[in-house]
């Protein structure tokens, strides 16, 4: 079997995590490929509620094994954390395995990623502050510490020894901050290794060696596309590498693009967003307000605890980040949200301040910041959805909805999720396998 990618399709909080953890059934292998702990998912299953922010959302499985792959950024103390307080809940991490070519956030990433924001004032991205956009600027300057470093101490110090006066020295000159102790650093740092060995592999020989006997891999994506460096709202957006894209899958758990054959992509049967950047069809009244408490969940960040500003359906935006990452199957989440609505709107297009209509999306964020939303309503349907189990089902309005989604942004939509449990979802086609071509 082929490698199968799961991304955001949005602005991230799609509800991958519940996703992954409903499709993680017809896998061997589920793996985290990029971002750190600035990227949370949450997921309620049998066992109860869980808040990840590094440990694949497969976890809950105990015949999968589970991999945080080289792309991702790890905070020693936090993914350290969060294994002890599954093992707890009698969760086995004994198949979960940590790439030993991660970079490791240290305790200088923290101090610049907020002293940073401080520093831009009215322009900053508005980040969770926990250091991974800087663990990555490190990564691309070639003054990162990985994993591998980490475990083995004299490796470790040498690297330390010339990595600690340079921060020092930024931290100091540019942004005011207190030197970091060496030893200090070292000793924390050290424990930390020492605790994290037993968990450290090569994991792209763990996926080469599982697709070699034809089992299948789930590449758990993090944050949304929108959020990409490359291909998102630039410059409001996370600063991982590689992508949060799909296209970055592959070089995040180590495998080439030739075994990737299918790409699922995660969107919100409306849209949100947490921290700064535009979003044209953001809603600030009381529509937002009932989109932000409405459901089972309110929509408040599983990493940040922020309120998501939240708006109608992008399909603009949404088009785009299919188009870009070549989804073949599309999973619309949170449709149980709309239920009470008697319209719902659908952004279809922008229209731009000199009377242009686009129907991309825009390079520049300063054009996507002061365009007008133009919007298709359509009719609501009153009823709920939440114990639905399949298309039929569905009331006929809901259904009309989602082939409209579907024609707006030329994908399929294959799983319908109308709730926060696991078997809360309509399945119409199952995504780990190719579709037919027709």
């Amino acid at each position: 079997m082929p490698a199968v990618v799961v991304i955001g399709g949005q602005w991230g909080d799609e509800g991958k995590g519940r996703i992954v953890d409903l499709i993680a059934q017809g896998a061997s292998v589920v793996a985290r490929y990029s971002a750190g702990n600035n990227a949370g998912h949450t997921v309620i299953n049998d066992l109860g509620e869980f808040k990840l922010n590094v440990v694949p959302a497969g976890i809950f499985y105990p015949d999968k094994t589970c991999l945080v792959g080289n792309g991702v950024a790890v905070d020693p103390a936090i993914l350290l954390n969060e294994i002890e307080q599954l093992a707890s809940r009698g969760i086995s991490v004994a198949h979960l395995f940590v790439s030993d070519r991660c970079h490791v956030i240290m305790p200088w990433h923290p101090a610049i990623d907020i002293a940073d924001e401080k520093l831009r004032g009215a322009a900053a991205i508005g980040t969770t502050g926990r250091g991974v956009g800087p663990c990555f600027t490190d990564k691309v300057a070639r003054i990162g510490i990985r994993v591998g470093d980490l475990i083995d101490p004299a490796a470790f110090r040498a690297r330390l020894e010339f990595v600690l006066p340079y921060k020092n020295a930024v931290m100091q000159q540019l942004y005011g901050l207190p030197p970091l102790d060496f030893d200090d650093v070292y000793r924390q740092y050290s424990e930390y290794g020492v605790r994290l060995a037993p968990f450290v592999r090569d994991t792209a020989q763990i996926v080469h060696e599982a697709l070699d006997r034809g089992e299948t891999v789930l590449l758990e994506g993090a944050q949304g596309c929108l959020l990409d460096l490359d291909a998102g709202t630039y410059e409001y957006v996370t600063a991982s590498v590689p992508s949060s894209s799909a296209g970055g899958a592959g070089i995040g758990i180590g495998i080439g693009p030739t075994v990737i054959q299918q790409v699922v992509g995660i969107y919100k049967a409306y849209v949100t967003r947490v921290g700064n950047g535009p979003m044209p069809s953001e809603l600030l009244d009381e529509t937002g307000m009932i989109l932000r408490l409405e459901g089972p969940r309110p929509e408040i960040g599983t990493t940040t605890g922020r309120p998501r500003r939240t708006g109608w359906f992008d399909a603009v935006a949404s088009r785009y980040s299919a188009m870009v990452n070549g989804v073949t199957s599309g999973v619309l989440t949170r449709l149980d949200v709309l239920d009470n609505f008697p319209a719902i709107k659908i952004c279809i297009a922008y229209e731009t301040e000199d009377g242009r209509t686009l129907t991309t999306l825009p390079a520049s964020s300063v054009v996507m910041g002061k365009v007008r939303p133009v919007y298709e309503e359509v009719d609501g349907w009153r009823a709920p959805t939440s114990k639905c189990r399949t298309w039929d089902e569905l009331p006929q309005g809901a259904r009309d909805y989602i082939r409209r989604i579907e024609s707006l942004i030329k994908i399929p939509i294959d799983i319908v999720s109308v709730g926060p449990e696991r078997d809360q979802a309509i399945i119409v086609h199952d995504v780990l396998k190719v579709r037919p071509r027709t």
